[in-house]
């Protein structure tokens, strides 16, 4: 009987199944989406949106006019008051700061009997690259691209409305027109075709072309303005960055707000139109800089929390 007994509850035993405890639930890895890519035609956008304004609106057209005869009034009235109020009258000062002068503490090279001269940088400022710069708006350009462009002296290139006008309009009131660029000057023969096809010259490197190498060798300009300096009483001076009218404006390190508070307040906001004259140029160079908080102060921001409500 108790055989009978143990070997029922060991049935019942073996027909019992043990269950482990489930582990907990693995969390799902979060989906990671892919945003698509940019289709080529909003690529070809993009590159060429910043170059839509300078080479193809009516409106970068009529600033670089506006500034061309501001130019030409100013000198004509500057060399007619000169005239008028003495033959022999003569400015005290270039517009060309002279070494040694600082943001802070400006000083120009005296004019003394030095004949007159007017100094332009020559890329965007009175030649526009459409041939260079089609490359990187179509995204074809290759690498050291520009200084084959510089040497080539390709016809590819146009006046910035309104140099002509001012430069011969220049040359006729007895201005000696000076060109001031950043190329290389082993590149003088094809800048200097550039610039005499759109009938803007004659421009000749060592007389009234000076290139980057010439003068003090240095990529800044100062030292090639020193030179010009030395030869002429430079009246006006035009250009499309700040650093062609003085290399301070481009120190490394100066932060963006103060860089534009240089050019906007005190002595240099003075010199705008009183000598010194700017073209429009939001295509490339050390005017496209600064972050969100460069640009936009704190207090000058407006908080939509209003519309965000709604």
């Amino acid at each position: 009987m108790r055989r009978a007994l143990l070997l029922a509850a060991a049935a019942s035993l073996a027909g019992c199944t043990t269950t482990a405890a489930s582990p907990p639930p693995t969390a799902a890895a979060p989906m990671v989406v892919t945003p698509p890519a940019p289709s080529a035609d909003a690529v070809q956008a993009e590159r060429i949106r910043r170059f839509q304004y300078l080479y193809g609106s009516g409106e970068a057209g009529a600033v670089s006019i506006q500034a061309y005869h501001s130019l030409v009034d100013f000198v004509r009235a500057k060399i007619a008051w000169l005239t008028q109020a003495r033959p022999t009258r003569r400015p005290a000062d270039s517009v060309i700061l002279a070494a040694g002068s600082t943001l802070a503490d400006p000083h120009f090279v005296p004019c003394g009997e030095k004949p007159f001269a007017a100094v332009f940088d020559v890329d965007e400022t009175v030649l526009l690259n459409l041939g260079a710069e089609v490359g990187e708006a179509t995204g074809t350009s290759r690498r050291g691209a520009l200084d084959r462009w510089a040497a080539s002296g390709s016809p590819a290139v146009a006046p910035v409305p309104g140099a002509k006008y001012a430069l011969d309009a220049l040359r006729e009131m007895g201005v000696a027109v000076i060109f001031n660029t950043n190329r290389d000057n082993t590149s003088a023969a094809g800048t200097a075709a550039q610039i005499d096809s759109i009938g803007l010259g004659p421009a000749i490197h060592g007389q009234n072309l000076y290139l980057r190498g010439d003068a003090d060798g240095t990529p800044g300009k100062d030292g090639r303005r020193a030179a010009i300096a030395a030869q002429y009483c430079v009246i006006a001076m035009g250009g499309d960055q700040l650093g062609d009218f003085f290399d301070a404006f481009n120190a490394r390190g100066l932060p963006v707000p103060e860089r534009r508070q240089a050019a906007s307040r005190g002595w240099a906001a003075q010199m705008w139109g009183d000598g010194w004259f700017i073209l429009p140029n939001p295509a490339y160079g050390p005017s496209l800089a600064g972050s969100v908080d460069d640009i936009f102060p704190t207090d000058k921001r407006w908080d939509d929390s209003e519309g965000a409500a709604q």
